[in-house]
């Protein structure tokens, strides 16, 4: 599976940026879809992850009620929605792939990765 990720940008604090993850493969539905960050001097952390139907979603505690992820199986596309954005949220976003069984919240349960994109939250 090859992921690329696009929508980051500058914005201000308060606003929104909707990301998407391009996959290629034709067993793209078959994967849990997670979303990380990095910001400069930190680990990658955990933001959201989708199961393979979209059924069940996990946030992070400091993106709850802001964030939103889903995914589109037909397009082999998974998003996501940011609102209200803070400084704090800027860092490099990343999409990954992993299988259903995997630990969703853990970037150990991925296997494959996107490029990452930037998002940068201005005060």
């Amino acid at each position: 599976v090859q992921l690329q990720a696009s929508g980051g940008g500058l914005v201000q604090a308060g606003g929104s940026l909707r990301l998407s993850c391009a996959a290629s493969g034709r067993t793209f539905s078959s994967y849990v879809m997670g979303w990380f960050r990095q910001a400069p001097g930190k680990e990658r952390e955990f933001v959201a992850a989708i199961s393979w139907s979209g059924g069940s979603t996990y946030y992070a505690d400091s993106v709850k009620g802001r964030f939103t992820i889903s995914r589109d199986n037909a397009k082999n596309t998974v998003y996501l929605q940011m609102n209200s954005l803070k400084p704090e949220d800027t860092a490099v976003y990343y999409c990954a792939a992993g299988p259903p069984e995997g630990r969703t919240v853990v970037a150990g349960g991925y296997d494959y990765w996107g490029q990452g994109t930037q998002v940068t939250v201005s005060s």
